[in-house]
This record gives C-alpha cells, sequence and structure tokens, in this order.
C-alpha cells in the first residue's frame, strides 16, 4: 500500500493528474510524440485474493509495482509452482455532467511466487487490457466470485459516487 497516496489525486482535473505521457503532441506538427495519449485518468488496483484486499500500486504502470519487483515473469503458468494468485485491474475514469465515473475496468491475471523470484503474467493480455480500460470497456467476467466481490466494494469504498455513476454493465459484471 502506498503510505498517504490518495486515488482521488489522480482523477482530480487540475495539474497534478498522474501523467505517465504528458503534452499530447498531435498538433499535426509530425515530430516527436505524435500518436502518443495520456494516461491521466487510469490507475492500476491489485487485488490480493489470499488477503481478501484491493490495493493502488501506481509502480504497475512500468510493471515495477511491489507484487512485481524482483520477480522474473515467466509466459507459463505451469512453471511457477506455489504462487499466490492476484489480479491487475486497470481502472479508468472518465467525467460526465454529473461528476466522475469509473469508465474503463479490466483485470488481468497475474500469479507470484516471491521465494521463488518468479511469477506469471501474459504480457500482450497485460497491454491489451490496459488499453480496453482507456477505451472505456468492462472486462471482468473471467474473475472468480470473491476477487470480484473485492473489486467491487473497494471501488465503492473509494468513492460511492463515482461507483453509483458507473455504468450497470460494470455494476452486474462485479455482482455475486
Amino acid at each position: 500500500m502506498l503510505e498517504g497516496f490518495v486515488m482521488k489525486d489522480i482523477f482530480s482535473n487540475d495539474n497534478s493528474q498522474f501523467n505517465i505521457v504528458s503534452g499530447d503532441s498531435t498538433d499535426g506538427h509530425g515530430g516527436f510524440g505524435v500518436g502518443t495519449f495520456t494516461l491521466n485518468n487510469m490507475t492500476p488496483v491489485f487485488v490480493d485474493i489470499e488477503a481478501g484486499e484491493a490495493f493502488i500500486d501506481v509502480g504497475a504502470m512500468h510493471a515495477r509495482s511491489r507484487v512485481e519487483k524482483r520477480v522474473k515473469f515467466l509466459p507459463d503458468k505451469d512453471a511457477v509452482p506455489d504462487a499466490k494468485p492476484y489480479w491487475l485491474v486497470w481502472v479508468t475514469v472518465e467525467r460526465k455532467e454529473e461528476g466522475p465515473y469509473y469508465a474503463g475496468v479490466t483485470a488481468c491475471e497475474m500469479t507470484v511466487n516471491k521465494e521463488l523470484k518468479r511469477g506469471y503474467k501474459n504480457f500482450p493480455d497485460h497491454v491489451n487490457k490496459m488499453d480496453k480500460s482507456r477505451k472505456g470497456q468492462i472486462i471482468v467476467e473471467h474473475m472468480d466470485d470473491k476477487s470480484k466481490t473485492i473489486l467491487k466494494n473497494f471501488l465503492e469504498d473509494f468513492d460511492s459516487e463515482m461507483w453509483q455513476r458507473s455504468s450497470k454493465e460494470l455494476k452486474d459484471g462485479l455482482t455475486v
């Protein structure tokens, strides 16, 4: 858990937003940065299934979260025995007239064995789900019921008004 970190800081509309790529250079000059996009409204949320908790770790934006540090990831799930299961959930917030809401929520599977310093994640799936969240898609149907409940409670507790303004698709997708 990041001490003192407040997810609302990421979703505010002032200039202190969390920013991976700033200064969107798509003004037609054809130079460096053309076609870039910002991730101002996206936050990585981990669901620790065994601990029954969810937490934000912005290090995941660069694969440097506390879950991922000092772990070599392998593309074969079976190559990582006794691994602890996680979901890395990309949460994108957008704003409508009534206020901000959870617009894109996509979950990626990850397992980690810290003792062996090995883990499993499907890198292309993580990148694709990040992009789909950015585009406002909801992809949570493959999550187990316990994880859905943890994530739903986290999002609701974090900001009940954002939760209320969110789509029926998200609410139905996380309802067990």
